[in-house]
């Protein structure tokens, strides 16, 4: 086997003890890595209840990872969210895959409950579970200090995560956090304290030549692009590069997403931070594009904050201060809370209230989440429970329970669209439609239309899901193409492979998420955006009219969306779609290479018995097992 170990490290919290699964290479094949094997995982407890012992919490790489690939150091991580309740998942930057697999293992899967607050080492095929009760209590950087990491990969959740904040996170190699779901309450829950992970082993490629051809491809292309290596660009600037970018194109969601202008903006933009903090480029492990900022002052470093940070904690909640976005960063990291729901949900906060924000009440208040202290236990619910506990869920600016990013969808219709379908709630990175409708690359589409965007936004969601499951960094997609990374593929793991072949790969991942989300009640009244929208207008100029946008032309888009993606009307998964994408292969033979729990050897399956949307098939001519 090549790209792949061929290992997954299966761990019992409860029992202590740990199994090794190994998957044919079939099996590889058809889940890729990441995201796809995350979702196969996920879908066999799909039902419980993310804070039940058997949820499971998947940490996996890809067949790229630990190769020459550009950007192939990122780490998959997938659970149920506990802020959502569907899919929950992040991309995370740093070197934990990139150690995790020369350790030996393609992925881990963790069930089961420890009693007491745990750490779980991994160094090469050796795994121990070590006893975290002094730590636990500890933010992530005094974690950090206490364990000393080296060379290895140090994952690990802070106080917001052990005190029940509905959007902590995990914070990985310090600068690093897997955001957004709730994550790192998902290892709380289970009393996990941190993951170590170190090893020396190397993957195997096929073709290391065409390999390198394949990078030079990709480094050509990806230096070829002004918005990642150009002056102005994510090299550069980091992905604060974007901020004056939304500003002028009037989708600055502002005072809680009431207007989309900031007339502060053009003092608080990344050229600002990079003339106060001098910051030091920074990224994943293997990485060229190193977007990621660690800044400087009086002599101390600190991750410098992401676009959506420092748009969210000036224009969203009424600051003018960019010490307060740092601080309010920083603060985030070691408490290991995500920045964009905290924030979301202090502006909900301020419009309910009528209360605006100083530097030391922003910071106080992200004390208080993050501690169990008062106010804060309700904004540690998130923004849509604590409107809905306020008796104003209309000031929740949520998709599906999930804050909304720092894009107004007015100023973007493939955004609005993008939103309301994404698998885990209001996410920009499913689709990233900003590409083609503000960055206008690889081709520009009309950004106040819906035409097209439905077959658009699908086909976007299928690159990113395969992307996610290889794995890569979806920025290099604004120069590079899956071309590139077929080649890629095919020259690590020997698979003949072209780029359609990854892009099916990438529909049957997606498809996945959205029969686990139907398992959990999620349907068409969902798959919306809030009121506001549709019914209040942007901030407008002389040349751009920012108009609420058209609900029947909304909702027209939303129903196309649901053909092409073969869902019924109501947006719910087909079994004759699951059938023609052929998850789980047409012969029991198949299944048992997968599953090891069929003698009945090539025998058909019938799609008919049972459950088809958990995943469970039964053999037409055997024991049933």
């Amino acid at each position: 086997m090549y790209g792949w170990i061929g290992k997954i490290l299966i761990i019992d919290l409860t029992k202590k003890s740990i199994e090794i699964e190994t998957p044919g290479l079939d099996v590889y094949n058809r889940y890729v890595g990441g995201k796809g094997f995350g979702g196969r995982y996920l879908r066999r407890c799909a039902t419980l209840p993310w804070d039940h012992p058997d949820m499971v919490i998947c940490i996996f790489t890809g067949p790229l990872t630990g190769t020459i690939t550009p950007t192939s150091g990122r780490t998959h991580i997938l659970s149920k969210s506990p802020l959502t309740g569907l899919v929950g998942d992040s991309s995370v930057g740093g070197k934990l895959a990139t150690r995790l697999k020369r350790a030996g293992w393609d992925g881990i899967v963790i069930k089961g409950k420890s009693k007491t607050p745990v750490g779980i080492t991994i160094k090469n095929n050796r795994v121990e579970f070590k006893d975290a009760s002094e730590l636990w209590g500890l933010d992530t950087n005094a974690v950090h200090k206490q364990i000393r990491p080296g060379n290895a990969s140090l994952a690990s959740i802070g106080p917001a995560a052990e005190n029940g904040v509905r959007f902590a996170s995990i914070i990985v190699d310090r600068h690093f956090a897997a955001g957004r779901s709730g994550l790192g309450l998902c290892l709380a829950q289970k009393k996990i304290k941190y993951l170590l992970v170190d090893g020396t082993g190397h993957c195997k490629v096929k073709d290391s030549k065409k390999l390198k051809q394949a990078r030079e491809d990709i480094l050509r292309l990806t230096a070829a692009s002004p918005a990642l290596m150009g002056q102005f660009g994510f090299a550069c600037l980091g992905t604060g590069a974007v901020y004056d970018l939304m500003d002028n194109r009037r989708m600055m969601p502002t005072d809680n997403f009431r207007r989309t202008r900031f007339e502060h903006a053009p003092r608080l933009n990344a050229a600002a931070y990079t003339k106060t903090y001098d910051p030091k480029k920074h990224g994943c492990l293997g990485c060229h594009i190193l977007c990621k900022k660690i800044g400087t002052k009086n002599k101390k470093s600190f991750t410098m904050p992401e676009f959506e940070t420092m748009s969210h904690f000036t224009a969203l909640i009424g600051c003018m201060d960019t010490e307060l976005v740092v601080k309010a960063n920083e603060r985030c990291n070691y408490f290991g809370m995500d920045t964009i729901s905290a924030a979301s949900t202090l502006a909900c906060r301020r419009e309910i209230t009528g209360l605006d924000y100083t530097q030391d009440n922003v910071l106080s208040l992200l004390d208080d989440m993050a501690l169990g202290r008062g106010e804060g236990k309700d904004l540690a619910l998130g923004a849509k429970e604590y409107a809905k506990k306020m008796g104003a869920p209309q000031a929740a600016m949520v998709v599906k329970g999930m804050e909304l990013p720092a894009y107004d969808p007015r100023g973007a219709y493939g955004m609005a669209l993008g939103y309301a379908l994404s698998t885990r709630g209001g996410c920009h990175l499913r689709a990233y439609p900003i590409s083609h409708e503000i960055f206008r690359k690889p081709v520009a589409t009309d950004r106040f239309s819906f035409s097209g965007k439905a077959r658009i936004i699908k086909i976007a969601e299928d690159l990113n899901a395969v992307v996610d499951s290889l794995i890569a960094c979806k920025f290099t997609f604004f120069a590079a193409g899956l071309e590139e990374y077929a080649t890629a593929y095919e020259a690590v793991t020997g698979i003949e492979t072209n780029a359609q072949d990854l892009l099916k790969k990438g529909e049957c991942i997606y498809y996945n998420e959205h029969i686990i989300n139907a398992l959990n009640k999620f349907d068409a009244r969902d798959d919306d955006l809030p009121n506001r929208f549709f019914r209040e207008s942007g901030s407008s100029t002389d040349n751009i009219n920012i108009s609420p946008i058209n609900r029947d032309a909304f909702l027209d888009a939303r129903k196309k969306y649901y053909d092409i993606r073969g869902l019924t009307p109501d947006g719910l998964p087909q079994k004759k779609k699951h059938k023609h994408l052929d998850f789980y292969g047409t012969t029991s033979k198949q299944i048992c290479r997968q599953t090891g729990s069929c003698r009945a050897g090539t025998k058909p399956w019938s799609f008919s018995t049972l459950d088809w949307r958990a995943g469970r098939y039964t053999c037409l001519e055997s024991d049933g097992r």
